[in-house]
């Protein structure tokens, strides 16, 4: 069983969240449920990968939401297709305010997961938000390392500088109005435009019948690169990321060290990294058998720790 609900946010952006909430089988409301709040990739929307795992999660047991982002599908705001890591972030506590003003959640069992940069907006809202209880992370990507280093963390932070310079120039004709296209790609728009074949996945999925949704183009304003480049989702985990935490990560993914990195950076003293064999990145959003391993993990990972 599930709803669309809107979420207000408080982030100083005026923005409504586009959200489901997601009830487990024989829902009572004279009763108290654990809850996990779900983000999507960026350039995702809550139809796609992090609806599928706020529904699993639900069948086991808990109240999920899963919700699109400030400036994104069906969601409010402006300009479109802002991918600003900030706000993001602050939607994830956003979706946690609601979810403390409804009497069948238990507000000290609270906790959140998200796939890709979902994940890295989910690990940065839990530094700042000790009402997030557990996180659980799913191929996670924290954005700013990825603009910074590349998809498998081989390039020098120094050599993005051009993307700043890309934002700066986006930002100037936005502001004067000269019509160009400040659109910036977060998977490969074409087949061709893939470096690898796990990146083609990427297209597959945004933009093939495998996964395409008409509110997730795959492309963001251009001037998000000014907060994206320089941005850390783990910025000061080794303090105050305390809580339990669950990184799930493909052994083939490019993006595993990211994985690899919040592993070792965060100060929880109850930390694991789960490695799906043979999935890479993509497969951990639908494949079948990795989704089900994943799930497998996450619910006595949330029983235990929420």
């Amino acid at each position: 069983m599930s709803e669309n609900i809107e979420i207000e946010t408080r982030n100083g952006y005026g923005t409504t969240l586009a959200a489901v909430i997601n009830f487990p089988p024989e829902f009572d409301e004279a009763e108290e449920y654990p809850a996990i709040v779900v983000s999507h990739p960026g350039g995702g929307v809550k139809e796609q990968t992090a609806g599928t795992y706020a529904r699993e999660l639900a069948e086991n047991g808990f109240v999920t939401v899963a919700y699109d982002a400030s400036f994104q599908g069906a969601s409010t705001g402006s300009p479109r297709q802002l991918e600003n890591p900030h706000v993001r972030t602050e939607d994830v506590s956003a979706v946690v305010d609601h979810l403390t003003t409804l009497p069948y959640v238990d507000e000290e069992r609270i906790g959140a997961m998200g796939v890709c940069a979902g994940a890295g907006y989910t690990a940065n809202a839990a530094i700042n938000d000790p009402r997030i209880k557990a996180v659980g992370t799913v191929s996670m990507v924290n954005v700013g390392q990825m603009f910074r280093n590349g998809w498998d963390g081989s390039v020098a932070a120094a050599d993005a500088a051009p993307a700043l310079d890309q934002a700066a120039r986006a930002r100037t004709t936005d502001a004067t109005g000269r019509g160009e296209d400040n659109r910036f790609p977060l998977a490969p728009m074409n087949r061709e435009d893939a470096p690898n074949p796990e990146l083609e996945e990427a297209w597959e999925y945004y933009h093939t019948p495998r996964c395409e949704h008409p509110a997730a183009p795959g492309w963001m304003t251009a001037r998000s690169l000014s907060q994206i480049v320089t941005y850390d989702a783990f910025h000061e985990a080794e303090v105050f990321l305390t809580q339990p935490l669950l990184l799930i990560a493909g052994s083939d993914a490019g993006s595993k060290w990211m994985s690899d990195d919040l592993h070792e950076r965060a100060a929880s003293a109850d930390k694991s990294l789960h490695v799906v064999a043979g999935a890479n990145h993509m497969s951990l959003y639908d494949g079948e058998k990795e989704v089900a391993e994943a799930v497998a993990q996450l619910v006595p990972f949330f029983f235990g720790t929420i």
